[in-house]
């Protein structure tokens, strides 16, 4: 396999902007959707009506292109990286972005608090529990 095409992840929390009201995480998601798949990038995003938790999969280039652009999104503030390297099998193969919200505010913090691998390990635990057919 070609280096630039092996797959690549990054998972990351942020916080919806202060300036932005909530509606526009839908509209972030559904714009992402089409970009996602012109790129060949796919992924999940969980948003607990404040803080952002995804997990972005697909060749490297894009993958490190896309997080460029979402660091650089005055719609997310404290981008931090949780976990990032090489994949060895897409986990989200079914869509370009999958979108669910959580009602527990406080999952995400703990996320953010985790480790690298603690981070990865919990944000997978959550994927039974949550509707992704959003």
């Amino acid at each position: 396999m070609e280096k630039a095409l092996q797959l690549h992840e990054v998972l990351y929390v942020s916080t919806l902007s202060p300036d932005s009201p909530v509606k526009v995480v839908s509209q972030i998601a559904a714009k992402a959707r089409t970009a996602n798949e012109v790129a060949g990038v796919t992924g999940l995003l969980i948003f607990d009506g404040m803080r952002f938790c995804q997990q972005i999969e697909g060749p490297r280039k894009q993958v490190l292109r896309l997080i460029e652009r979402i660091r650089q999104d005055l719609r997310h503030v404290n981008v931090e990286i949780l976990h990032h390297g090489p994949l060895a099998e897409r986990r989200f193969r079914r869509f370009g972005l999958g979108y669910v919200t959580v009602d527990d505010v406080d999952v995400l913090a703990r996320i953010e608090e985790a480790g690298a691998e603690q981070a990865m390990a919990q944000f997978l635990a959550l994927i039974p529990n949550v509707d992704m057919d959003s």
